[in-house]
Parts: C-alpha cells; structure tokens; sequence
C-alpha cells in the first residue's frame, strides 16, 4: 500500500495554498495536487483587495502563497491532474494522470473554469482571437479593436486591462447596466476607450482563419454586425466538481460543493473551499479563510475531534 496522506488538497490555487500553509503549521503530512500552481489568481493583473497588499500583480500573490506552503517540510506540491477521487474504508483514494495517492482526508479547491458563450465561431476560432484571458493574450491586440463580453467585475477588469494596448475596447453585456464593483464602474465609464453596449448579445463569432467581425441579436448605432479583431469572453465561471457525485457530495443548483461555515461538506472527511464551494462572495481572500477553514476541520477529523496543536503553533 502507497504511503498515506494526513490530507491531499485538490487544487493549488489561493484556497488550497491557504489550506496548505496551515495544514503544514498544524504537521499533517500534506499533497496538494493542481494543473497550475496559483490557480486562476495567475491570470488576473493587480490585485487591489488583498488585505497586507494595497497592490500586486496575480502572480505576485500566488507565489508568495505557494513560497510560505513550500516553508513547511510536510507540504509537498505536485502539478498533476486529478482523474478520480474514490472512497476506501475510512480513507481516499485519488488518482491523478500520474498514478494513485491515498488520503485519510480530502480538502476540494479545484476552482472553476470558464463559462462558454456557446455560439456560432467561438469553438472554432479558438486563441485565433477568442479568448478568455485579457493578461495571457491582450499584448497581441495592441492598436486594434477588441471587444469583452460580459457585465460583472471580472469584465470590467478585463476591459480596463486591454485598454493598456487597444485602441477600442467595447463591452457587450445582455443586461440593462454592466454590474462590478463602483470603484471599477467609475474607472470603466471614465475611460474614453471603452464603449458600452447594455442589453445586447454576441449571436456568433466570425472569421475564416482568425476573428473579424461579431454579429448582434439588436442593431447598434445603425449595424448588427461589429468589424473586431479579438473577443475576451468574461461571463462567469463553471465550478470543477467531476468528481464531487462519485463521492455523494451535495452541490447546489449552480453545481457548487455546499459546505457550513467550518468548509464541512455531507461527506465524513471531505472538506472544500474557495471558488468551487457555494460562499456567494468569491474573492482571493475569502477562498484563503475557507481554506484555513477546511485544513482546521480536517485536523479536527484526524483526530477524533481532540484537538491539541502541536508545539509552537498558536490560535493566530
């Protein structure tokens, strides 16, 4: 039998490092397994609500989390894709494209990926101008029109980022009024770059071997089709939870593992945390409390609800 595992987090970005970093100051013996460490904070540009930070870069931050993980010799971090997670008398079995790996408890922080639009061009115009990821690819379109869909505070960033190299960016949203965070909004509707367009949806995507044009479902100043060299699409995220029904864990309607305020799912053993889990309020810093959460509960389970914390630990 493969050695066992204290705890195998799923997922190495803001959550599972946060869950990580405590699970290591508590001396569990500790996996956490991701595709890419960071997680989807590596994609995002200046980080501005970050408490300790009043600003840095996505990328800053998830390597400062996964530094202060790697401080503790019982963390041991692997970049592999998780396949399975499978329930074994008292314990877990998690298979990743690599091979088997045995846990007494499980913590769930594999994030979300992004939400397709689902129309006409999108699949097949792939990173030949679509794409979802302003910082990864807005560099390329510098000089050209470009257009993010979507209306929430992750839009309004991305919109903001691609003014750095577009000359035009507009924002297309189906809604009546585009919806970040006030501070974002005054910056967005103060940028002579961006133009809205509200109540208004992408019906395809067109282009032979890269992006031209958009087409409307309403005319916009006379034309139902837009000449574009890139679209940035923005409109939410999808939980990861492939795994999570095998296990008989609850999801909510949106597909997101419900957990209480201790990041406790149904499952005796399974914790979860950050932007998989149902917490309405989805932000870097919650996803690290949620992880700090689970790790506790995960030390609580292991052993039996006696909690003693080793030497040189503290409550803070």
């Amino acid at each position: 039998m493969a050695d066992e595992w204290d705890t195998i987090i799923i997922g190495a970005g803001c959550a599972g490092l946060g869950a990580a970093v405590y699970c290591g100051r508590f001396l569990m013996k500790t996996l956490v397994l991701g595709e890419i460490t960071g997680g989807t904070i590596i994609t995002t540009d200046i980080v501005e609500n970050y408490p300790g930070f009043k600003a840095i870069d996505g990328m800053g931050l998830a390597k400062k989390l996964e530094e202060h993980a790697r401080e503790y010799k019982n963390v041991m971090i692997k970049e592999e894709k998780v396949l399975d997670i499978e329930k074994k008398q008292g314990s877990f079995k998690v298979t990743t494209e690599e091979g088997d790996y045995n846990g007494k408890t499980i913590i769930i922080a594999s994030g979300t990926e992004h939400r397709k639009l689902n129309v006409p061009g999108e699949k097949e115009l792939a990173n030949k101008g679509v794409h979802y990821c302003a910082i990864c690819d807005g560099a390329m379109y510098n000089g050209k029109t470009v257009a993010v869909i979507g209306g929430s505070d992750s839009a309004a960033k991305e919109a903001l980022l691609l003014t750095q190299w577009a000359k035009k960016v507009f924002m297309i949203y189906r809604g009546e009024k585009i919806r970040p965070e006030p501070v974002n909004y005054q910056r967005v509707i103060n940028n002579k770059k961006i133009e809205i367009i509200n109540q208004t949806n992408v019906t395809s995507i067109n282009g032979k071997d890269k992006v031209d044009s958009i087409s409307l479902d309403k005319q916009y100043k006379g034309k139902d089709k837009l000449e574009m060299d890139a679209v940035f699409i923005a409109i939410g995220q999808i939980p990861i939870t492939s795994f999570s029904k095998k296990l008989g864990i609850k999801t909510n309607q949106k597909g997101e593992i419900i957990i209480d305020r201790k990041s406790r799912t149904n499952v005796e053993g399974v914790f979860s945390a950050g932007d998989v889990a149902d917490t309405e309020f989805k932000q870097a810093i919650t996803g690290v409390a949620e992880g700090v959460h689970a790790s506790y509960s995960a030390y609580q389970h292991i052993n039996a609800g006696n909690v003693v914390l080793p030497s040189g630990n503290s409550n803070h």
